[in-house]
């Protein structure tokens, strides 16, 4: 179990205990615990007992608690009061912006027991007169609802892969020289996974039992379909040797994708590839394949396609100076060893109180340490930039002589969301403007399955940056992916180049780059569109000159 998911447990765990209405002490403690365990880099499950409680702030009982979770995988404190509270009640708890407070009331004095009692009550304006609510808190509420029914049974793409590489397991175990392979929205790379689809070609006639938690909803000779809880349908496609290049490509692509081609005389062929050319099929990648005209329109875009490989440069990463897990050594030293020529850190600015935000001072203790970390790493290159706040105004978040500090600002918004389109365009407008601004970061503030985001006029955002030579960041957290993909060709067509930038806040969290350029690929993004594909000396020319 990882240090993420042991943390998780103690938010869940505080979460419930307030739920219930227990000793405010012992819910903070947990709630330390969270914030702590999530930040720690040794690995906790392999940590003894008197390990565990020299960590500070966790103390004896905590420490049993993390044993427990690692050596079992479950809480009994936690199950203790899971068995207490209706399973509704606790999906409620997953709602973002409801909190453990709230669900109580709706709870205990409304009755509510079930995400869809909650929005039926909504509809009827029940929560109007209830203590802690009222008709603007109910709205709000209603949205989040609809929100986390519209995308319930649905999995980021990370979180699928995971998925499927367990069901890729149980079928080697079926059948132990069977090929297997990631097919439909898992191969074309989507953010969201709504089918988690396989390609199987056993060698000989297996079976595979549903495994404890998950239901088989369907069982044919073609295919297998299940589900696990309250995860995405799991379709296994059946297949044999001569078939698979066909079904491959029968299942990679969007039924619309499929369905525009003409039927074809079904060359057998083990490959795709081979497959595609026998039936003189167009050589789209499955990135593309959502539609005919998007693998069209991205296949006549110039230049070589974006790949990992190409990133040259590390741009938007966190460190111990605001909320990141690791230093800014920690940091310059993975980008190095990981082979990128440079590093923009961008701790976030003053006004991000709750991320520990570098007032004036520390920005110059900072760059004090950029400094002598650059004697010590050259040639590889650390850039001090900063991720500053677009506060209300549409105003960056420091002074003109500080800001004029900076190597590289990123403005992005973090507060105060709840915006109509007039205010969220104002903000984002003045802010692009602002001559100090290189980067636009995350620019719909969305959290994928989590949050919306605030409404955004597209193309009249992306026609500023192109005016004021601006780059739009595609934040490729896996959690964000933002600019959304679907966007991305506009913004080339209008000269704006984008920065696929992880927003990284671990030395792990630099990986996720490689999320970013997936869906960069999907909108045909080309090397020479993309700003950290820049060598060094490009990019310091491209700041500097």
């Amino acid at each position: 179990m990882t240090n993420k998911e042991i943390a998780g447990w103690f938010r869940r765990l505080a979460d419930m205990m307030e739920l219930h209405g227990e000793n405010p002490f012992k819910i903070r403690s947990y709630q330390q615990a969270y914030v702590t365990l999530r930040k720690w880099t040794d690995p906790l499950s392999d940590l003894t007992l008197e390990e565990l409680a020299e960590i500070p702030g966790i103390g004896k009982a905590i420490s049993e608690k993390i044993r427990e979770l690692a050596e079992t995988g479950d809480l009994a404190t936690y199950r203790k009061y899971a068995n207490q509270t209706p399973e509704g009640v606790i999906d409620l708890l997953a709602i973002p912006g409801v909190g453990p407070k709230k669900v109580r009331t709706l709870w205990k004095d409304l009755g509510v027991e079930s995400v869809g009692e909650l929005l039926y009550a909504c509809h009827e304006n029940r929560l109007i007169e209830l203590n802690g609510f009222g008709l603007k808190k109910q709205a709000d509420l209603k949205n989040k609802l609809e929100f986390y029914m519209l995308t319930k049974g649905q999995l980021r793409y990370p979180e699928a892969l995971q998925v499927a590489d367990r069901v890729k397991a149980l079928l080697q175990v079926a059948d132990p020289g069977s090929r297997i392979e990631e097919t439909g929205e898992l191969r074309r790379k989507c953010p969201v996974i709504k089918n988690i689809s396989l390609l199987w070609c056993p060698q000989e006639k297996a079976t595979l039992s549903a495994e404890e938690g998950w239901t088989f909803v369907e069982k044919t000779p073609a295919h297998w379909i299940w589900q696990e809880e309250e995860n995405p349908l799991v379709t296994v496609w059946i297949t044999t040797v001569e078939g698979w290049g066909q079904r491959l490509w029968e299942t990679t692509g969007s039924s619309a994708y499929v369905s525009s081609f003409q039927q074809w005389t079904n060359p057998l062929a083990p490959e795709e590839g081979t497959f595609m050319q026998l039936a003189n099929l167009p050589d789209h990648i499955p990135e593309w394949r959502e539609s005919v005209d998007w693998a069209q329109a991205a296949a006549k875009r110039e230049g070589d396609l974006i790949t990992t490989s190409a990133i040259r440069g590390v741009i938007h990463a966190h460190s111990t100076w605001s909320d990141g897990i690791h230093s800014l050594e920690e940091m310059a030293f993975t980008a190095k060893e990981s082979g990128f020529a440079y590093l923009v850190i961008t701790d976030h600015s003053q006004s991000a109180f709750y991320a520990n935000g570098l007032k004036p001072d520390r920005v110059k203790a900072q760059r004090a340490e950029i400094a002598t970390l650059n004697s010590r790493l050259a040639p590889f290159r650390i850039f001090h930039g900063i991720e500053s706040d677009i506060l209300y105004t549409g105003a960056l978040d420091y002074d003109q002589d500080v800001l004029d500090g900076f190597d590289l600002i990123i403005a992005s918004i973090h507060s105060q969301l709840k915006m109509d389109l007039p205010k969220a365009m104002e903000r984002l407008l003045a802010a692009i403007e602002h001559p100090n601004t290189r980067i636009l970061g995350h620019p719909t503030g969305r959290l994928l399955l989590s949050r919306e985001g605030y409404p955004v006029d597209h193309k009249k955002m992306i026609e500023a940056c192109a005016r004021h030579q601006v780059v739009v960041e595609l934040n490729a957290n896996p959690q964000r992916l933002d600019l959304d993909y679907t966007w991305i060709p506009y913004a080339i067509d209008c000269g704006v180049k984008i920065a696929i930038n992880p927003d990284a806040h671990s030395t792990g969290g630099i990986r996720d780059i490689s999320y970013g350029v997936q869906v960069a690929r999907k909108a045909g993004l080309g090397v020479g569109n993309c700003l950290n594909t820049m060598s060094l000396k490009e990019f310091e020319d491209w700041l500097f000159v």
